[in-house]
């Protein structure tokens, strides 16, 4: 009896995914709950396991082939199923191997004559097809030289015809061979001629073998492709800088780090201050908590920030749900446990689904400025990017202070430019004094 290894539910609205690596082999002996293949949706990569002990006797759908939930993707046979035929072949195998030695030798001690024309086989054959007589060895010199030997005499017992009769037939009958041709007498040689003028060397012309591989897109690079174009074509996308002094929360930082170390076991970064800072704007400025729905706004009165990490297969938004309830502890600890979950693609669709904001921190790869793409149905995204110490004019002065350009990205269809300016100079007033995110954030 076969089991059906099939497509589970994927989520809420993924109805189809691409199967990834086998991990098994047609063949491989497979345990209940050990993970056989891998399918890549839109958001997630999932993992099917084996439903029960067994056999993988095939593999229905392949790599890189497209599945809708409920296809069959390879069955799955009972061990002791797969083991009976190869049982039941070796047996045969063994009885035929014990019948053949035992059936000729009871046809040898019967004395029961062997089939028509099986005893001449077995015996020498003397008599060739024209009647004479000759020895194997004879008949087959004969044949590899094209001989009749009717026209041979056998001087062998009996008249039998033998090799030294053939062989002296041979020399007695052998073609002359042709005469070798008279070589023609040697020309004169020409005079030489006069010495060329040395030409200029020529360097031979070395093409460069170009290479090119064809990488086949996973799915989740190409749905990143297919909203990041989307959101290009259906918002009014803007961006609008400004640039923050991190002074402050280095300052802090330094002061805070390893006590906050020792008490929370997670490192105080930057993002949570962000993200503090990002909520008490947002309270500020609602329409950029919102989304576009036809031709009405739908202003949403939580705050579930998405903070984007980077992997191999492209940047995932996890999302902090109720992230204004949340301690800079529980912030520091929530992003620490996701971006392991991403490095590891363990992350669930809860987790990834929705999101009222984004935060994009480009500086960890080094950016010093860029332009966010709005994260849809979103309507604002914030850029932040490199630390970089830089001379300023303070208080008359020029100084230098770690600073950090920062980008707001917004939909213009409801967020105008004034209030996007607005929103981004009170996330620059909140992160440079970072007692007031405790009021504000």
């Amino acid at each position: 009896m076969s089991i059906d290894i099939t497509v589970p539910q994927l989520g809420e609205s993924i109805v189809e995914a691409t199967v990834g690596r086998w991990q098994k082999n047609e063949g491989d002996a497979v345990t209940a709950g050990e993970p056989l293949v891998e399918l890549e949706t839109d958001k997630v990569n999932i993992e099917v396991s084996a439903p029960g002990d067994g056999v993988l006797s095939s593999i229905v759908r392949h790599e890189g082939e497209t599945v809708g939930v409920g296809e069959v993707l390879a069955q799955i046979s009972a061990a002791q199923e797969q083991a009976q035929p190869a049982r039941k072949a070796a047996a045969s195998a063994k009885a035929a191997t014990q019948a053949a030695p035992a059936a000729s030798n009871g046809a040898l001690a019967s004395g029961s004559p062997l089939p028509a024309g099986e005893g001449a086989a077995a015996t020498e054959a003397t008599e060739t097809s024209d009647g004479s007589h000759a020895t194997p060895l004879a008949r087959r010199i004969a044949a590899e030289r094209h001989i009749d030997l009717q026209e041979i005499s056998g001087t062998g017992s009996g008249g039998k015809i033998t090799q030294d009769d053939v062989e002296a037939y041979l020399a007695g009958h052998e073609t002359p061979a042709p005469a070798t041709p008279v070589a023609p007498p040697p020309m004169p040689r020409p005079a030489p001629l006069a010495p060329l003028a040395p030409q200029p060397a020529t360097m031979p012309v070395t093409v460069e073998s170009r290479r090119e591989e064809r990488v086949r897109m996973s799915r989740r690079r190409q749905t990143i492709a297919r909203r990041l174009v989307e959101a290009q074509h259906n918002a009014a996308m803007l961006t609008t800088f400004n640039e923050i002094d991190m002074s402050a929360v280095i300052e802090v930082r330094k002061r805070r780090r390893d006590a906050f170390k020792e008490r929370y076991n997670v490192s105080l970064g930057y993002m949570s201050f962000f993200t503090k800072a990002v909520i008490g704007a947002l309270k500020a400025f609602p329409r950029l908590n919102a989304e576009v729905q036809g031709d009405e706004m739908l202003l949403k009165r939580y705050y579930d920030i998405g903070i984007a990490v980077g992997v191999e297969e492209g940047l995932v938004v996890p999302v902090l749900r109720d992230a204004d309830r949340m301690s800079f502890a529980e912030i520091e600890q929530q992003i620490a446990v996701f971006a392991e979950k991403a490095r590891k693609n363990q992350l669930t669709l809860d987790e990834i689904r929705g999101g009222t904001f984004t935060i994009s921190n480009g500086g960890i790869f080094g950016s010093l400025l860029s332009t966010p793409i709005l994260n849809g149905p979103q309507v604002g995204i914030l850029g932040m990017h490199k630390i970089q110490e830089r001379p300023i004019a303070l208080n008359g002065q020029v100084v230098i202070h770690p600073m950090m350009y920062v980008a707001l990205s917004y939909d213009h269809r409801i967020v105008d430019g004034n209030e996007a300016v607005r929103f981004l100079v009170r996330i620059k007033e909140l992160v440079e004094d970072p007692e007031s995110l405790l009021l504000e954030g």
